[in-house]
């Protein structure tokens, strides 16, 4: 719509895309989409595991948490790769005299989750006081009750959160998580190798580039690029939509058009020119250009993928104080715009683009971390899919990702 606000866009594409989403599942893993942006997609996230207990259970999950102010040392932070400016780690330390222990291992929400579950069934804890999870693995950790309700006494920065982010369908009144960052999956490119711009999915699966480009591990993210191309919204999809795609990729696989499938690691293979295109993360790439100039991100014609990482206190920290403080501390707009400038994802924090504006006026207007409206009319969330669906879904992908 001429003249319409990019917020305003985003509140009309939730209005329009909210409608019976009870089973939403999201990406493999990575993070980023506009400062004023951020709401869009997150109400149309959640997982497709997990019933839920009682209502003796529902009542005390419900319930607000009590972490008293304490003394800590150590806050043990696992995070996603390149998703931080490790001068803010630094300077909370400075200030809070207690160090952030920040560990870059999560490379695929499930890999991750694989690690960790057995603790987690046992109701142990997992060594880390914070993690940040894609919107459908946070759901489901919530649903399985494997992390801490947040005490907001603790965090009276969390007024500073986007008033429409206050309420997602996997998190109703953000009583466990709040949004780290967010952003948007499509297609990165050395322009170098294409010999020009990536306007069109189609392009990804041209014959010249066969061995030469890479594809997420995570079927929602590959079965989602694949169904823009067929023109199916992702968040529309039925599960035959979901399947017609996952047998494309494996088409595309046995034809050797596929290189590998990968986590957060196709930015080694994008940067060294190994790979023509990856399918990958708009922060990410942004990034990356500053050891490959010949980077590019493209939102095709078709359209992409919207997500968002939330911060979460698993079950039986070493300190959920000392991770609420540092969840408020990164919630000051000063040091969000700092992480925003640094990583390229998009802060879901209030006052950060005006901050930004100021600092670099270029990185404020750039259209990767303040999409335009048009490019938020092509941005559509993942499949709905029922616990069932979801097990056909990954178990034909399975199929292909082992062929």
């Amino acid at each position: 719509m001429p003249g319409e606000s990019f917020e305003s866009a985003l509140e009309r594409l939730l209005t329009e895309r909210r409608h019976d989403r009870r089973r939403f599942v999201g990406r493999a893993g990575s993070a980023a989409l506009g400062a004023s942006a951020l709401g869009a997609f997150l109400s149309a996230c959640g997982g497709a595991e997990g019933q839920g207990g009682g209502d003796s259970e529902t009542a005390a999950r419900e319930a607000a948490g009590d972490h008293p102010k304490e003394q800590f040392d150590e806050v043990v932070f696992s995070n996603w790769p390149l998703y931080i400016d490790k001068k803010v780690l630094k300077e909370f330390r400075a200030e809070q005299g207690a160090r952030v222990k920040y560990i870059e291992d999560i490379n695929d929400n499930q890999e991750f989750f694989g690690k960790v579950r057995q603790p987690l069934e046992r109701g142990d804890g997992i060594g880390r006081d914070l993690v940040a999870l894609t919107d459908w693995m946070a759901g489901r950790w919530i649903r399985l009750n494997y992390v801490e309700p947040l005490d907001k006494k603790n965090i009276p920065n969390e007024r500073n959160l986007r008033d429409n982010l206050r309420n997602v369908s996997f998190d109703r009144g953000r009583r466990f998580s709040l949004p780290w960052q967010s952003g948007m999956t499509a297609i990165g490119y050395d322009s170098k190798q294409t010999g020009g711009e990536v306007t069109s999915i189609e392009q990804f699966f041209d014959p010249k580039y066969k061995g030469k480009v890479t594809m997420l591990s995570d079927a929602r993210e590959a079965a989602s690029m694949v169904m823009l191309m067929q023109g199916v919204r992702p968040d529309e999809a039925k599960i035959d939509d979901v399947l017609k795609a996952i047998e494309f990729v494996d088409e595309q696989n046995r034809k050797g058009q596929i290189r590998k499938f990968t986590g957060n690691d196709y930015t080694g293979d994008l940067t060294r020119g190994n790979i023509a295109m990856a399918q990958a993360y708009s922060g990410d790439v942004i990034q990356l250009t500053a050891d490959n100039p010949n980077l590019r991100f493209s939102i095709p014609e078709q359209g992409a993928i919207l997500w968002s990482d939330n911060m979460m206190i698993p079950q039986k920290p070493r300190t959920a104080y000392g991770a609420e403080v540092f969840m408020n501390y990164v919630y000051d707009p000063q040091v969000a715009a700092r992480i925003a400038a640094y990583v390229n994802y998009v802060t879901p924090v209030k006052g950060t683009q005006d901050i930004l504006a100021e600092r670099d006026p270029k990185l404020a207007e750039d259209p990767l971390i303040f999409p335009s409206s048009q490019d938020v009319s092509r941005l559509s969330g993942y499949p709905n899919l029922s616990v069932e669906e979801e097990q056909q879904m990954n178990e034909a992908f399975e199929q292909v990702v082992g062929a």
